[in-house]
């Protein structure tokens, strides 16, 4: 039997959730407020940085650079249909209070269902779960297709076989440029040693060698 390592998180203080909805101008966000409740108070990265011109060709590649893992992050519609995306944007953040961030691109097609959930769950593949990491990143199909799902905190759709879990509430959301952050605080998290990571690096997906 494989050797499963589960943490569930206690708070002795609730964090409260920004309700700050990063949505089009002119549209009312589902609690109702106006622009001006939505972008007060957020980190608004793109407000006229300034600084030199990069391309954007040159930047992409420098930073494939850096090596990551790969996730595939979930939650669910208030209609209750599951969604899902890969990233590689994953990161902790916080250890107390457990926090980790991903962020997602603004012309994502699950832009506005991740927006509005209260949950999601980070899962980090693992090698031969390269399959995964392509049907999430694919456009025009479902991507949870032959894909045996169990149920999360939350009622987050949670992908089977991989290397570690996080199941998140889902706190504070922050514009950064063409990219929303989030901000998810760590209410269980689950790892399987004996699973090895998938890693990304230059745009390819690859396997730890020791």
């Amino acid at each position: 039997m494989s050797d499963i390592f589960t943490y569930r998180v206690h708070l002795e203080h609730e964090i409260p959730i920004v309700a700050a909805h990063i949505r089009p101008q002119g549209k009312e966000s589902m609690l109702g407020t106006t622009d001006e409740d939505i972008f007060a108070g957020l980190s608004l990265a793109t407000a006229d940085v300034g600084g030199p011109h990069i391309d954007p060709r040159a930047f992409r590649d420098a930073l494939g650079c850096f090596t990551t893992g790969v996730a595939v992050v979930t939650a669910k519609t208030r209609n209750d249909r599951p969604i899902g995306v890969t990233v590689n944007s994953f990161s902790s953040l916080s250890l107390d209070p457990p926090l980790v961030l991903w962020s997602l691109s603004c012309h994502s097609a699950t832009y506005s269902s991740f927006i509005e959930a209260s949950h999601f769950a980070v899962h980090v593949l693992c090698e031969g779960q390269e399959h995964l990491c392509r049907q999430f990143a694919r456009s025009g199909i479902d991507r949870f297709g032959g894909v045996e799902l169990g149920e999360g905190l939350g009622g987050v759709p949670v992908v089977p076989e991989v290397a570690a879990l996080f199941e998140c509430r889902s706190l504070y959301r922050y514009w950064g440029g063409d990219h929303v952050i989030f901000i998810g605080r760590v209410d269980r998290c689950t790892r399987w040693p004996e699973r090895r990571p998938l890693v990304f690096h230059q745009g390819q997906m690859k396997r730890l060698v020791e």
